[in-house]
């Protein structure tokens, strides 16, 4: 059985995180998918913009054209390097007011998004008589080349256009054509959160799902431990049951075989004797059938007949008669209160004391202090006693039904594991409270609260 559960809380972990594992894909497959489409249409509203940007400043447009005409004509006259050409292209005038007229109309034409953009230069190659290519600049994109714009890096920036512009001249009676490529870098300022609450709703169902999932494994899980408890309880009060039921009805068995015997029923001693046996062992038979018949009601089916009572004489009587039943051990009283007046069940309320001092007993106490105590509003009976303790991870359990403390997995000590429970029921009934503190080797002490 226990095999069998393990098995299905393993299969059930695995098929919990695959189904987290696919669910998981699929929101990563969405949010790809909302970055392509946000990268789209971020280009398709950025193409708005024209290539040479002549809309924006056609002034500043012709000093560029014309600034590149003059790095070409001194490069064709040997007045130039290839890195002069470079510093002069990147270090032009005009950059700061391009960059602040770009991104004016940014703001203009795009006020939804926070943008911060790059134009890097990426070639500038010289076609002398059409024929000759003179490469002086071809370069990977790099922030470094930047032309326009503020962006500090490319890093988490993205493309949305590359711009090839020719340039036909003639100098000193040689033609030549300039090619050059930029491209437009830019990146949107908290585009992850925008993306994030355009998939609010999937992330909000993705993960609701997730977290049914994870419930309902948990409520499984718990359902199914707590059906292995309920049915190892049910295994061990049979077993229990059992075994204190075939005592009584063996010794009847006998009994009645032995009163067959002409000789023991003609011998009215023998004979008086087997029938007291007889009497006894029919008296424990029912008062185990009535124990369970009792203790199968809960706290709110039991019929309470109360009465004012000096609780200290009360307590008193019980450690008294309890003295007389168990004479070897030693039993004392610390009572902190005097003549204290409660409505109490005596013979339930009796009964339940009567369990805690011979679960005392039962479990190696020789010595037992009963202590009364005021608590603010509530009146405090506790029984201490020095027998062989309880585990931490077995004190929850002292007061379920047909619970008993096991030894080495054995159970020890007869009964039917009711005892405790009929204690916490009967408190219960009278709205009080019951606690227990215990250390193993140490002793146990029980504690009962019930209002003044």
């Amino acid at each position: 059985m226990k095999q069998r559960i393990n098995l299905l809380i393993a299969f059930s972990v695995v098929a919990l995180i695959v189904l987290s594992t696919v669910q998981c894909y699929l929101v990563k497959t969405t949010y790809d998918y909302k970055v392509a489409q946000f990268h789209t249409q971020i280009k398709n509203e950025i193409a708005q913009i024209s290539n040479n940007y002549s809309d924006i400043d056609s002034v500043l447009v012709s000093r560029k054209e014309a600034l590149y005409t003059h790095l070409s004509e001194k490069y064709i006259q040997g007045k130039n390097s290839k890195i002069d050409i470079k510093k002069g292209i990147l270090e032009n005038e005009y950059r700061s007011a391009l960059t602040a007229q770009i991104q004016r109309k940014f703001e203009r034409d795009l006020p939804n998004f926070k943008i911060d953009f790059a134009i890097v230069l990426n070639k500038f190659i010289l076609y002398k008589n059409t024929k000759k290519a003179d490469t002086i600049f071809s370069e990977k994109p790099f922030i470094q080349n930047k032309l326009y714009g503020n962006l500090a890096s490319l890093n988490h920036a993205f493309l949305v256009r590359n711009y090839v512009g020719t340039t036909n001249g003639t100098f000193e009676n040689q033609e030549y054509q300039l090619l050059t490529e930029d491209s437009m870098y830019v990146s949107v300022i908290d585009w992850e959160m925008i993306i994030l609450r355009r998939m609010a709703f999937i992330l909000v169902l993705s993960l609701f799902s997730i977290l049914t999932l994870i419930t309902l494994f948990v409520i499984a899980l718990k359902a199914l431990i707590k059906q292995k408890k309920v049915s190892d309880v049910k295994t061990d009060f049979i077993n229990n049951i059992t075994h204190e039921l075939k005592t009584p009805l063996a010794t009847l068995g006998i009994s009645t075989k032995i009163l067959e015997q002409k000789n023991i029923r003609e011998n009215d001693e023998n004979f008086n004797a087997i029938v007291n046996t007889i009497s006894r062992q029919n008296n424990r038979l029912q008062s185990l059938i009535d124990q369970v018949m009792a203790n199968s009601l809960a706290e709110n089916k039991i019929e309470l007949q109360k009465e004012k009572i000096e609780t200290e004489d009360f307590l008193q009587t019980i450690v008294n008669d309890f003295k007389i039943t168990y004479p070897k051990i030693g039993v004392k009283t610390d009572f902190q209160t005097q003549k204290t007046n409660l409505v109490l069940d005596k013979f339930h309320l009796t009964t339940a004391l009567l369990n805690v001092l011979e679960n005392a007993v039962k479990y190696g106490s020789n010595t037992i202090i009963v202590k009364t105590k005021q608590v603010e509003n509530q009146f405090s009976i506790s029984i201490e006693d020095n027998g062989i303790g309880i585990a931490k991870n077995k004190q929850s359990l002292l007061f379920e039904k047909f619970y008993r403390v096991e030894q080495g997995n054995l159970h020890n000590t007869k009964g039917l594991g009711l005892g405790l429970y009929y204690v916490a029921q009967i408190v219960k009934a009278h709205q009080g409270s019951v606690n227990v503190i215990s250390d193993l080797g140490k002793g146990t002490q029980f504690t009962i609260l019930l209002k003044v």
